[in-house]
């Protein structure tokens, strides 16, 4: 896996990118210190980055796996459809396992899978449509998002602040970002906001991530304390909470990173707009109510440890879930490529759904065309 520590970064902003044949991630362990671009030749590999959190964020993950497995089929030596699937199968179940809550992981591999079982043609068809498919993720990813923060902007003040928690912007997708774009429509639009940023304890993707992307594009941005948001709510300091989301029920039960849910109820007894940012890939109808969304525990050492250095004293026992699950009731309305969706969420969410999104119970998905 070559590091290429010279490439500058591009403009927008490209967290995933077919290059050469090869998946190419900008690695987000080493932000801020520095910018690296990783190249991958192995899909394996691939699995790793997902898993060790090189890349992250629900869309960007999707993202990633759908490269993983186009460059993956490339190396599978079969003249059989059978025993094609077959690998392919198995390289899918590898991505699967990778992480378990973010949806969009899941929606890619399907939509990879199901190239496989229905289009006609030679093996190497196969793998070109494979790759024509991963490709078009990339394409759809970005312009999803635009569309997304467009419909967002209007939501947020002319002059004003925003509160948003962990990070949903370029580096948790393709490009652009969710929360972070509606955030970057605004102030493209002329709006004057301000941001303030939790620092996402124990991961600190705020501090390390949303403040980088912020102050990289020249917007006013600060960092405080997870513990501080309440404080700035009750100073009238924040006029509303923008955050993304790793899984949506279909009641609108929404999971995203440890510690949303209490600045969800912050919001809700300050009397603040709380909004979710998301991609309808985001949305799971198969699953009715946050109490079924499967919450990944992620390795103690996140919470001993900052940098390699431990942090808390040895012998003492810890819990590190990743994510927690906002109740429906706490959040003001779903901010989505098909526009502002309002309560009641169990009927808006399916009603407002784009044609091509398969919103029938026990459906994965359906692609248009």
């Amino acid at each position: 896996m070559p590091v290429d520590t010279a490439l500058e970064p591009v403009e927008p902003l490209q967290t995933v990118a077919w290059s050469y044949g090869k998946v190419r991630l900008i690695d987000q362990t080493a932000l801020p210190d520095r910018i690296e671009f990783i190249e991958y030749s192995s899909w394996r590999d691939v699995v790793e980055a997902i898993r060790t959190m090189v890349v992250r964020g629900a869309p960007a993950i999707g993202c990633t796996a759908a490269l993983g497995m186009a460059l993956g089929c490339r190396s599978i030596i079969s003249e059989s459809r059978e025993a094609f699937r077959q690998r392919f199968t198995e390289m899918a179940e590898a991505f699967r396992a990778s992480r378990p809550t973010a949806v969009n992981l899941f929606w890619a591999i399907d939509r990879m899978v199901l190239i496989v079982d229905t289009l006609p043609g030679s093996i190497i068809d196969l793998k070109d449509a494979l790759v024509d498919e991963a490709l078009k993720m990339l394409d759809e990813d970005i312009e999803t998002n635009r569309r997304l923060g467009w419909n967002g902007a209007e939501l947020l003040p002319d002059d004003g602040a925003v509160l948003t928690h962990c990070n949903a912007g370029a580096l948790a997708t393709v490009g652009y970002g969710t929360a972070l774009g509606v955030i970057r429509a605004a102030v493209a639009d002329g709006k004057n906001i301000r941001v303030y940023a939790d620092e996402t304890r124990p991961r600190l993707q705020g501090m390390k991530l949303t403040a980088w992307e912020l102050a990289r594009d020249g917007i006013d941005v600060t960092v405080i304390a997870d513990s501080m948001a309440a404080v700035l709510m009750k100073q009238k300091k924040i006029d509303c909470v923008v955050v993304g989301a790793d899984r949506i029920a279909a009641n609108g039960d929404t999971a995203n990173k440890i510690g949303t849910y209490g600045v969800a109820v912050l919001a809700r007894h300050h009397g603040i707009p709380f909004y979710v940012a998301a991609p309808y890939s985001t949305i799971d109808f198969t699953i009715e109510c946050g109490d079924d969304i499967p919450i990944e525990e992620r390795p103690s050492e996140e919470m001993t440890h900052i940098n390699g250095i431990r942090i808390m004293p040895e012998g003492v026992s810890t819990i590190n879930p990743a994510f927690d699950v906002t109740p429906s009731g706490l959040v003001t309305a779903f901010i989505t490529e098909a526009g502002v969706i309002r309560p009641p969420y169990n009927h808006t969410l399916r009603d407002s759904a784009p044609a091509d999104v398969a919103v029938a119970p026990g459906k994965r998905l359906q692609l248009s065309g």
